[in-house]
């Protein structure tokens, strides 16, 4: 916070690189359309700028026992119960991770590149994501917009959901009003390669979660779990070699699989083709839309869920 200057101010300085000073002015465009077409709130949020000296601003744990795809939850005055715990230092997540690693837990430990504060303070633009392509750019901003206006305390998927919502549908508009149809298509391709690796990590998942549900010896199981992580990884290479998938998800392959890694993977996206129903239903207004949500947003979370499900589409729900 003490690093951050208002855009405006470090696009006049000097110093500033073009690079820099061209995703700033870029950056008050979307700020400003976020506002002005997608109903989001408009504070000082995202109108300043700092570099921080590092390429993430948060490290988070995500922890897992053995034979569970459960992750671990941390619970906050804030931020309420969540399946990670962040650190603004490495070296703090690491030492959490090792501890957690010493009492046989599956851990995972990864940058993030922004976060929200949900109004708590004015978020700045950070050095960690602006040289993200446009798309990107604009989708992170509409996304964790999404946040402050609206966060249920204890349930990730429902805040999640919703805020992917927010950004496809945002970034959507955003390429329409700048006439960039082939930006678009770039960040549908995008999209779509995420799904397939998405999918590709669910089958994972439930193969995982069939075995840890199995009445065998913890042996068997230890074999089979590492039997199953092995042929998971040679299908992800099987993906990779027939082109289905590009090279941006090597990185994160690099890492290996286990169960930390793959407890969160339907946390942004399980509950998206129900909110995206709603949107549509309110005829893609929406002011309309966040007043729906709100309204579910006031319900027990067994009730919120079970009135999301109800939106979800034909085949959605056939499958």
């Amino acid at each position: 916070m003490s690093n951050s200057r208002p855009i405006a101010e470090v696009i006049e300085d000097p110093q500033t690189t073009a690079e820099i000073r061209q995703k700033l002015e870029k950056v008050l465009l979307i700020r400003n359309f976020a506002v002005t077409e997608l109903g989001l709130p408009d504070n000082d949020s995202y109108r300043s700028y700092a570099d921080i000296g590092r390429p993430y601003v948060v490290w988070n744990v995500v922890a897992a026992t053995e034979f569970s795809l459960q992750p671990k939850q941390w619970c906050f005055p804030v931020a309420g119960c969540v399946s990670y715990r962040g650190y603004f230092k490495q070296k703090d997540a690491e030492t959490l991770a090792s501890t957690l690693q010493e009492e046989n837990y599956d851990v995972d430990l990864y940058g993030v590149q922004a976060y929200s504060t949900l109004s708590w303070f004015d978020d700045p633009v950070l050095n960690t994501f602006i040289t993200s392509s446009d798309g990107r750019l604009a989708g992170l901003l509409f996304h964790e917009l999404a946040h402050q206006l609206i966060y249920i305390d204890g349930d990730t998927p429902f805040n999640e959901a919703f805020a992917t919502t927010v950004q496809i549908e945002g970034v959507r508009r955003w390429f329409r009003q700048l006439a960039n149809p082939k930006e678009w298509q770039r960040f549908l391709e995008h999209q779509a390669q995420g799904e397939i690796f998405q999918d590709y990590l669910q089958t994972t998942h439930n193969q995982l979660n069939l075995l840890y549900h199995q009445d065998i010896s913890i042996e068997q199981m230890r074999t089979e779990k590492q039997r199953l992580i092995t042929r998971a990884i040679e299908n992800f290479d099987q993906l990779r070699v027939s082109g289905r998938l590009n090279q941006r998800f090597d990185r994160w392959m690099a890492r290996g699989l286990n169960n930390a890694r793959l407890a969160g993977i339907a946390t942004y996206r399980e509950l998206v083709p129900a909110f995206q129903s709603v949107l549509q239903q309110c005829r893609g207004n929406f002011n309309c839309f966040y007043g729906r949500v709100e309204t579910l947003g006031k319900l027990s979370k067994t009730m919120r869920r079970a009135q999301l499900e109800e939106n979800l589409p034909p085949a959605m729900k056939a499958k």
